[in-house]
């Protein structure tokens, strides 16, 4: 018997498609491997842009983006801005950032038109994703965390300056009433959540 009489079982075509390319087509992308989910993410323009597509329905132009991540940059309003401050951040997308991210799958950038779309491969950088922009909201009791360093130094000036000047016990005061404050202000950060 040779082997053009040999009968072939019939394959569907949804089945056919997922041979050849190993995928089946209604299949989940697949993750991001770690290393490149970390590159995208090192970058602190990487995740503006992440977070900025994400607050306005996952699109947006080159140009919105440029002005949102400048503002924040100088930490000014759009109106602020100036044409230089602009330019560098448009520049620094359109060369590095959003090339990079359109070629790890989790944007799509069309650089003729100056289109950015979120892609549905960035899902799961969002997990690791902390709001860059997210200013402390006084009304709801949080604190900036970038004040804590402030206040450290601070504290840590003036504790050498009265060592130094031989007032121990009020140095050994100051110590006592940051680490209190640094203490309740945790603990009243933990009981909100």
């Amino acid at each position: 018997m040779t082997a053009e009489s040999t009968p072939r079982p019939e394959i569907d075509s949804e089945h056919a498609a997922a041979d050849e390319d190993g995928v089946e087509p209604d299949s989940e992308p697949e993750p991001l491997p770690l290393d490149l989910t970390f590159e995208i993410l090192k970058n602190q323009r990487r995740r503006l842009v992440l977070s900025h597509l994400r607050t306005v329905d996952g699109e947006s132009t080159i140009g919105d983006l440029a002005e949102h991540i400048a503002a924040i940059e100088n930490d000014c309003d759009v109106q602020a801005l100036g044409a230089q401050q602009r330019k560098r951040v448009y520049i620094g997308l359109y060369q590095c950032h959003l090339p990079k991210m359109d070629d790890a799958g989790v944007i799509s950038f069309n650089q003729s038109r100056g289109n950015v779309e979120i892609e549905p491969e960035a899902e799961p950088l969002y997990q690791y994703l902390v709001d860059d922009d997210a200013e402390a909201d006084p009304e709801d009791g949080s604190v900036d965390p970038r004040r804590y360093g402030a206040a450290t130094f601070g504290i840590g000036a003036l504790f050498g300056v009265t060592q130094f000047m031989g007032y121990h016990l009020l140095a050994s005061v100051l110590v006592f009433a940051f680490l209190g404050a640094v203490l309740y202000l945790s603990r009243r950060e933990l009981t909100a959540e």
